[in-house]
């Protein structure tokens, strides 16, 4: 993989604390509770707090799994939230971060995704990222990480503007969606979405394609959340003023619209050594690859 690490990962090693970038102001989100913003999906059951509620665990046993939601709909900001993933032999299980318009899986919703998919003990953990516009997905890309996200929380984080949708691991960008310069007529944004997570059982295709299935004399398996953010613009009926293009808000404001010189080091770096798979260079799936890919 090479000995150079990304600039934000060496301050964590060297300086034991994080380096947050001009993109993500520390002061700038707003802390929130479950029981006032997050409603149980299904399964409540399988929900489960630590003592003083910081914490949430959400289980999958072979019956079923479990997910939550945010009451609030947002249109355009920053969200974040620190996650720990299932440990051991996790073959089969999928974790889902993901914001999406629709508390169904409408077939015209606008989503944008992180999904964790599960492993073989002492195999790496595979991170996809996808971005669906009115229902059409399909622009997958997928990572390995630099560290094991079983041993502890880590944080992932969403930045979301007219301009560009970047994917943060530990304010780490891997992976921007562009709509600045060329329009990108497959961006999503005209719906507000909602926040998600979720664990589910996905053996038919997760681990290998499906060649590795899920032991359930492991379960069951628990995927841990805390430290949920978000500085967004929240939705209100018909329109809120915070939608348009004022300026007012950091994630809106010129220096959220491109990457520093230090973020996109970092991302050079992550598409060198960590990507595994990029819908844009999947020539056999797409003979003619998607427009955006041209961007």
């Amino acid at each position: 993989m090479g000995l150079w690490l990304p600039s934000v990962v060496l301050l964590l090693c060297s300086a034991g604390f994080l380096a947050l970038s001009s993109a993500a102001p520390a002061n700038t989100s707003a802390s929130f509770s479950f029981e006032e913003n997050f409603d149980i999906m299904f399964a409540e059951d399988h929900f489960r707090t630590s003592p003083d509620g910081q914490i949430w665990y959400l289980y999958l046993d072979k019956k079923t799994g479990c997910g939550f939601q945010t009451r609030q709909r947002y249109r355009f900001g920053w969200f974040s939230m620190k996650l720990k993933l299932v440990g051991g032999d996790s073959a089969g299980v999928v974790t889902a971060y993901y914001m999406c318009s629709d508390l169904d899986a409408a077939p015209d919703r606008d989503e944008l995704d992180f999904e964790f998919l599960g492993n073989r003990t002492g195999q790496p953990y595979t991170i996809q990222t996808n971005v669906y516009k009115s229902g059409i997905g399909g622009r997958e890309m997928r990572h390995t990480l630099w560290f094991d996200p079983t041993q502890d929380f880590h944080t992932y984080s969403i930045l979301w503007n007219t301009h560009r949708i970047v994917f943060f691991v530990d304010r780490v960008a891997i992976r921007v969606f562009k709509n600045n310069g060329k329009p990108n007529n497959f961006f999503p944004s005209g719906k507000p979405m909602y926040m998600f997570s979720s664990i589910w059982n996905a053996d038919d295709w997760a681990t290998r394609g499906g060649l590795e299935k899920t032991d359930w004399k492991k379960a069951p398996f628990v995927s841990s959340y805390k430290d949920f953010h978000a500085d967004g613009c929240q939705w209100k009926d018909p329109f809120p003023a915070c939608v348009s293009t004022t300026g007012e808000h950091w994630w809106d404001q010129y220096e959220a619209w491109s990457l520093t010189d230090g973020q996109q080091e970092d991302l050079s770096w992550v598409g060198r050594n960590l990507v595994i798979y990029d819908y844009c260079k999947d020539t056999e799936r797409y003979p003619k690859l998607p427009e955006e890919c041209l961007l």
